[in-house]
């Protein structure tokens, strides 16, 4: 193992010793030593670990993304995460603990890698940091570890760090996983947990409580969690309540008919990058559970009845709510689920949950007869609508060279602020001379994929 410290201003002391007793002046200078290195400890923006080969070797990974629950990792599920590295340089990010990670992943699992460096983040200045941003650009993996999620949305959010890590994944497709805070963080929406975390009685007691911050704005960008939020430690504490909660504000915020991922916290989701996704875990040693969550697209009408500040939330829906595919994980991770049309599996079964006046019901439910589709699930299409200006004073102007079929602005805290639904034209406005200044997202949609495109508000 190797560390590597930053470079950093130095406090130097310069002491001069005349007729001091030695021993007093060692006393001394121990004390001046502890008082003045202090803030030069503190400042100190991140600390790295190193464990393997110093010089970097490019490979090809195979991508991907590991969920894991929460709790001691899976070996079975690390195996994987690793495996799909194809023997390049292993990345693992965190803003607290220190090297636990690095012999665990270099050594102990039985695949061979490169190399394993943990990069702990002390304050979100790291995010700026030259060093920081070349080891992400070199890595084949990157793994989030666990901890406080609002530390890695704070200091990475709208940073390099959260941008290359993106790029990472589109462009060099890499693998990236995280457990418990980490896998918190990997879906579109996300719990921040700014204002610390809550509990399933407190988010389906209300769910627009204080500490029910579930966001939306844009950070860590998987394909196939492009709808989805994530929760994890199912089993300890009982996560499901506030889970349903975060998809009921989600659709309220943003209009979106979310998914979910959780995992208990002996329990890892593998996804490929066809959308297969596995459970590992000790099943039948242990009840070891993943689950897949989503609106009953069934039902002609799927919303909340009751989604509002301090009531209850109310998701009846005639006990069919919500439908969820419940697998259990086994060491060879035989059970796999379909992320692609979100109904089609093997080792689960069918449940039906809803929320009756602020109480989660589980009831066993059968597969659903639709595909769970959204807004969200269309492909991209780069070459489809472009701004005419930018930034913007008064009146937005967007050119169509296809059919827009519906549009959606988001602002910079991820809120919803426009949306409509469109006939056939080539230019269309909207005037915005009123709206704060700031970033803004415009989604447009049409039946052959999703554009996104950042606009300023001058």
């Amino acid at each position: 193992m190797r560390s590597r410290v930053p470079t950093q201003s130095v406090h130097c002391v310069h002491i001069w010793v005349s007729s001091v007793a030695r021993p007093t002046f060692y006393f001394l200078f121990f004390i001046l030593y502890s008082i003045l290195a202090r803030p030069a400890l503190y400042a100190q923006n991140y600390t790295s670990f190193f464990t393997g080969n110093p010089v970097d070797v490019v490979t090809t990974p195979a991508g991907g993304i590991c969920l894991m629950g929460g709790s001691t990792e899976s070996d079975d599920a690390m195996r994987w995460f690793l495996t799909r590295a194809n023997g390049g340089d292993v990345l693992v990010l965190r803003a607290s603990g220190s090297s636990g990670y690095n012999n665990y992943l270099y050594g102990e699992l039985g695949v061979q890698v490169n190399s394993v460096e943990t990069i702990v983040f002390h304050n979100a200045s790291a995010s700026y940091d030259t060093y920081v941003r070349q080891r992400i650009q070199r890595a084949e993996a990157i793994w989030i570890a666990g901890g406080d999620q609002w530390k890695y949305v704070s200091f990475w959010r709208n940073t390099p760090v959260d941008s290359l890590i993106n790029v990472a994944i589109q462009q060099r497709n890499i693998v990236i996983g995280g457990t418990s805070a980490g896998m918190a963080i990997l879906g579109r929406y996300y719990f921040s947990a700014q204002n610390g975390t809550i509990s399933s009685a407190d988010a389906l007691g209300n769910p627009f409580h204080v500490r029910m911050t579930v966001e939306g704005a844009p950070f860590l960008q998987n394909y196939h969690l492009r709808d989805v939020i994530t929760d994890t430690h199912y089993d300890n504490p009982n996560r499901k309540g506030r889970h349903v909660a975060f998809l009921a504000r989600i659709f309220n915020d943003w209009g979106v008919e979310a998914k979910g991922i959780a995992c208990d916290e002996f329990t890892a989701v593998c996804i490929d990058p066809a959308g297969n996704a596995v459970a590992y875990g000790s099943f039948p040693a242990y009840d070891d559970n993943a689950y897949f969550i989503h609106f009953n697209c069934d039902l002609s009408v799927r919303h909340p009845e009751t989604c509002q500040p301090n009531t209850p939330l109310h998701w009846f829906r005639n006990a069919q709510a919500l439908k969820v595919y419940k697998i259990k994980g086994t060491p060879t991770g035989s059970h796999r689920f379909s992320l692609v049309d979100w109904k089609t599996g093997s080792g689960g079964v069918w449940e039906h949950w809803y929320v009756q006046n602020g109480v989660l019901v589980e009831i066993s439910g059968g597969a659903p007869n639709c595909v769970a589709t959204s807004a969200a699930n269309l492909q991209p299409e780069p070459e489809q609508a472009y701004l005419l200006a930018n930034p913007v004073s008064d009146v937005l102007t967007v050119a169509f060279p296809g059919v827009a079929r519906h549009i959606r602005i988001i602002d910079a805290s991820g809120r919803l602020a426009y949306q409509a639904a469109l006939s056939a034209l080539e230019r269309w406005q909207l005037d915005v001379s009123t709206w704060p200044r700031g970033l803004y997202l415009l989604e447009v949609y049409t039946s052959q994929g999703r554009k996104t495109l950042r606009w300023i508000k001058g």
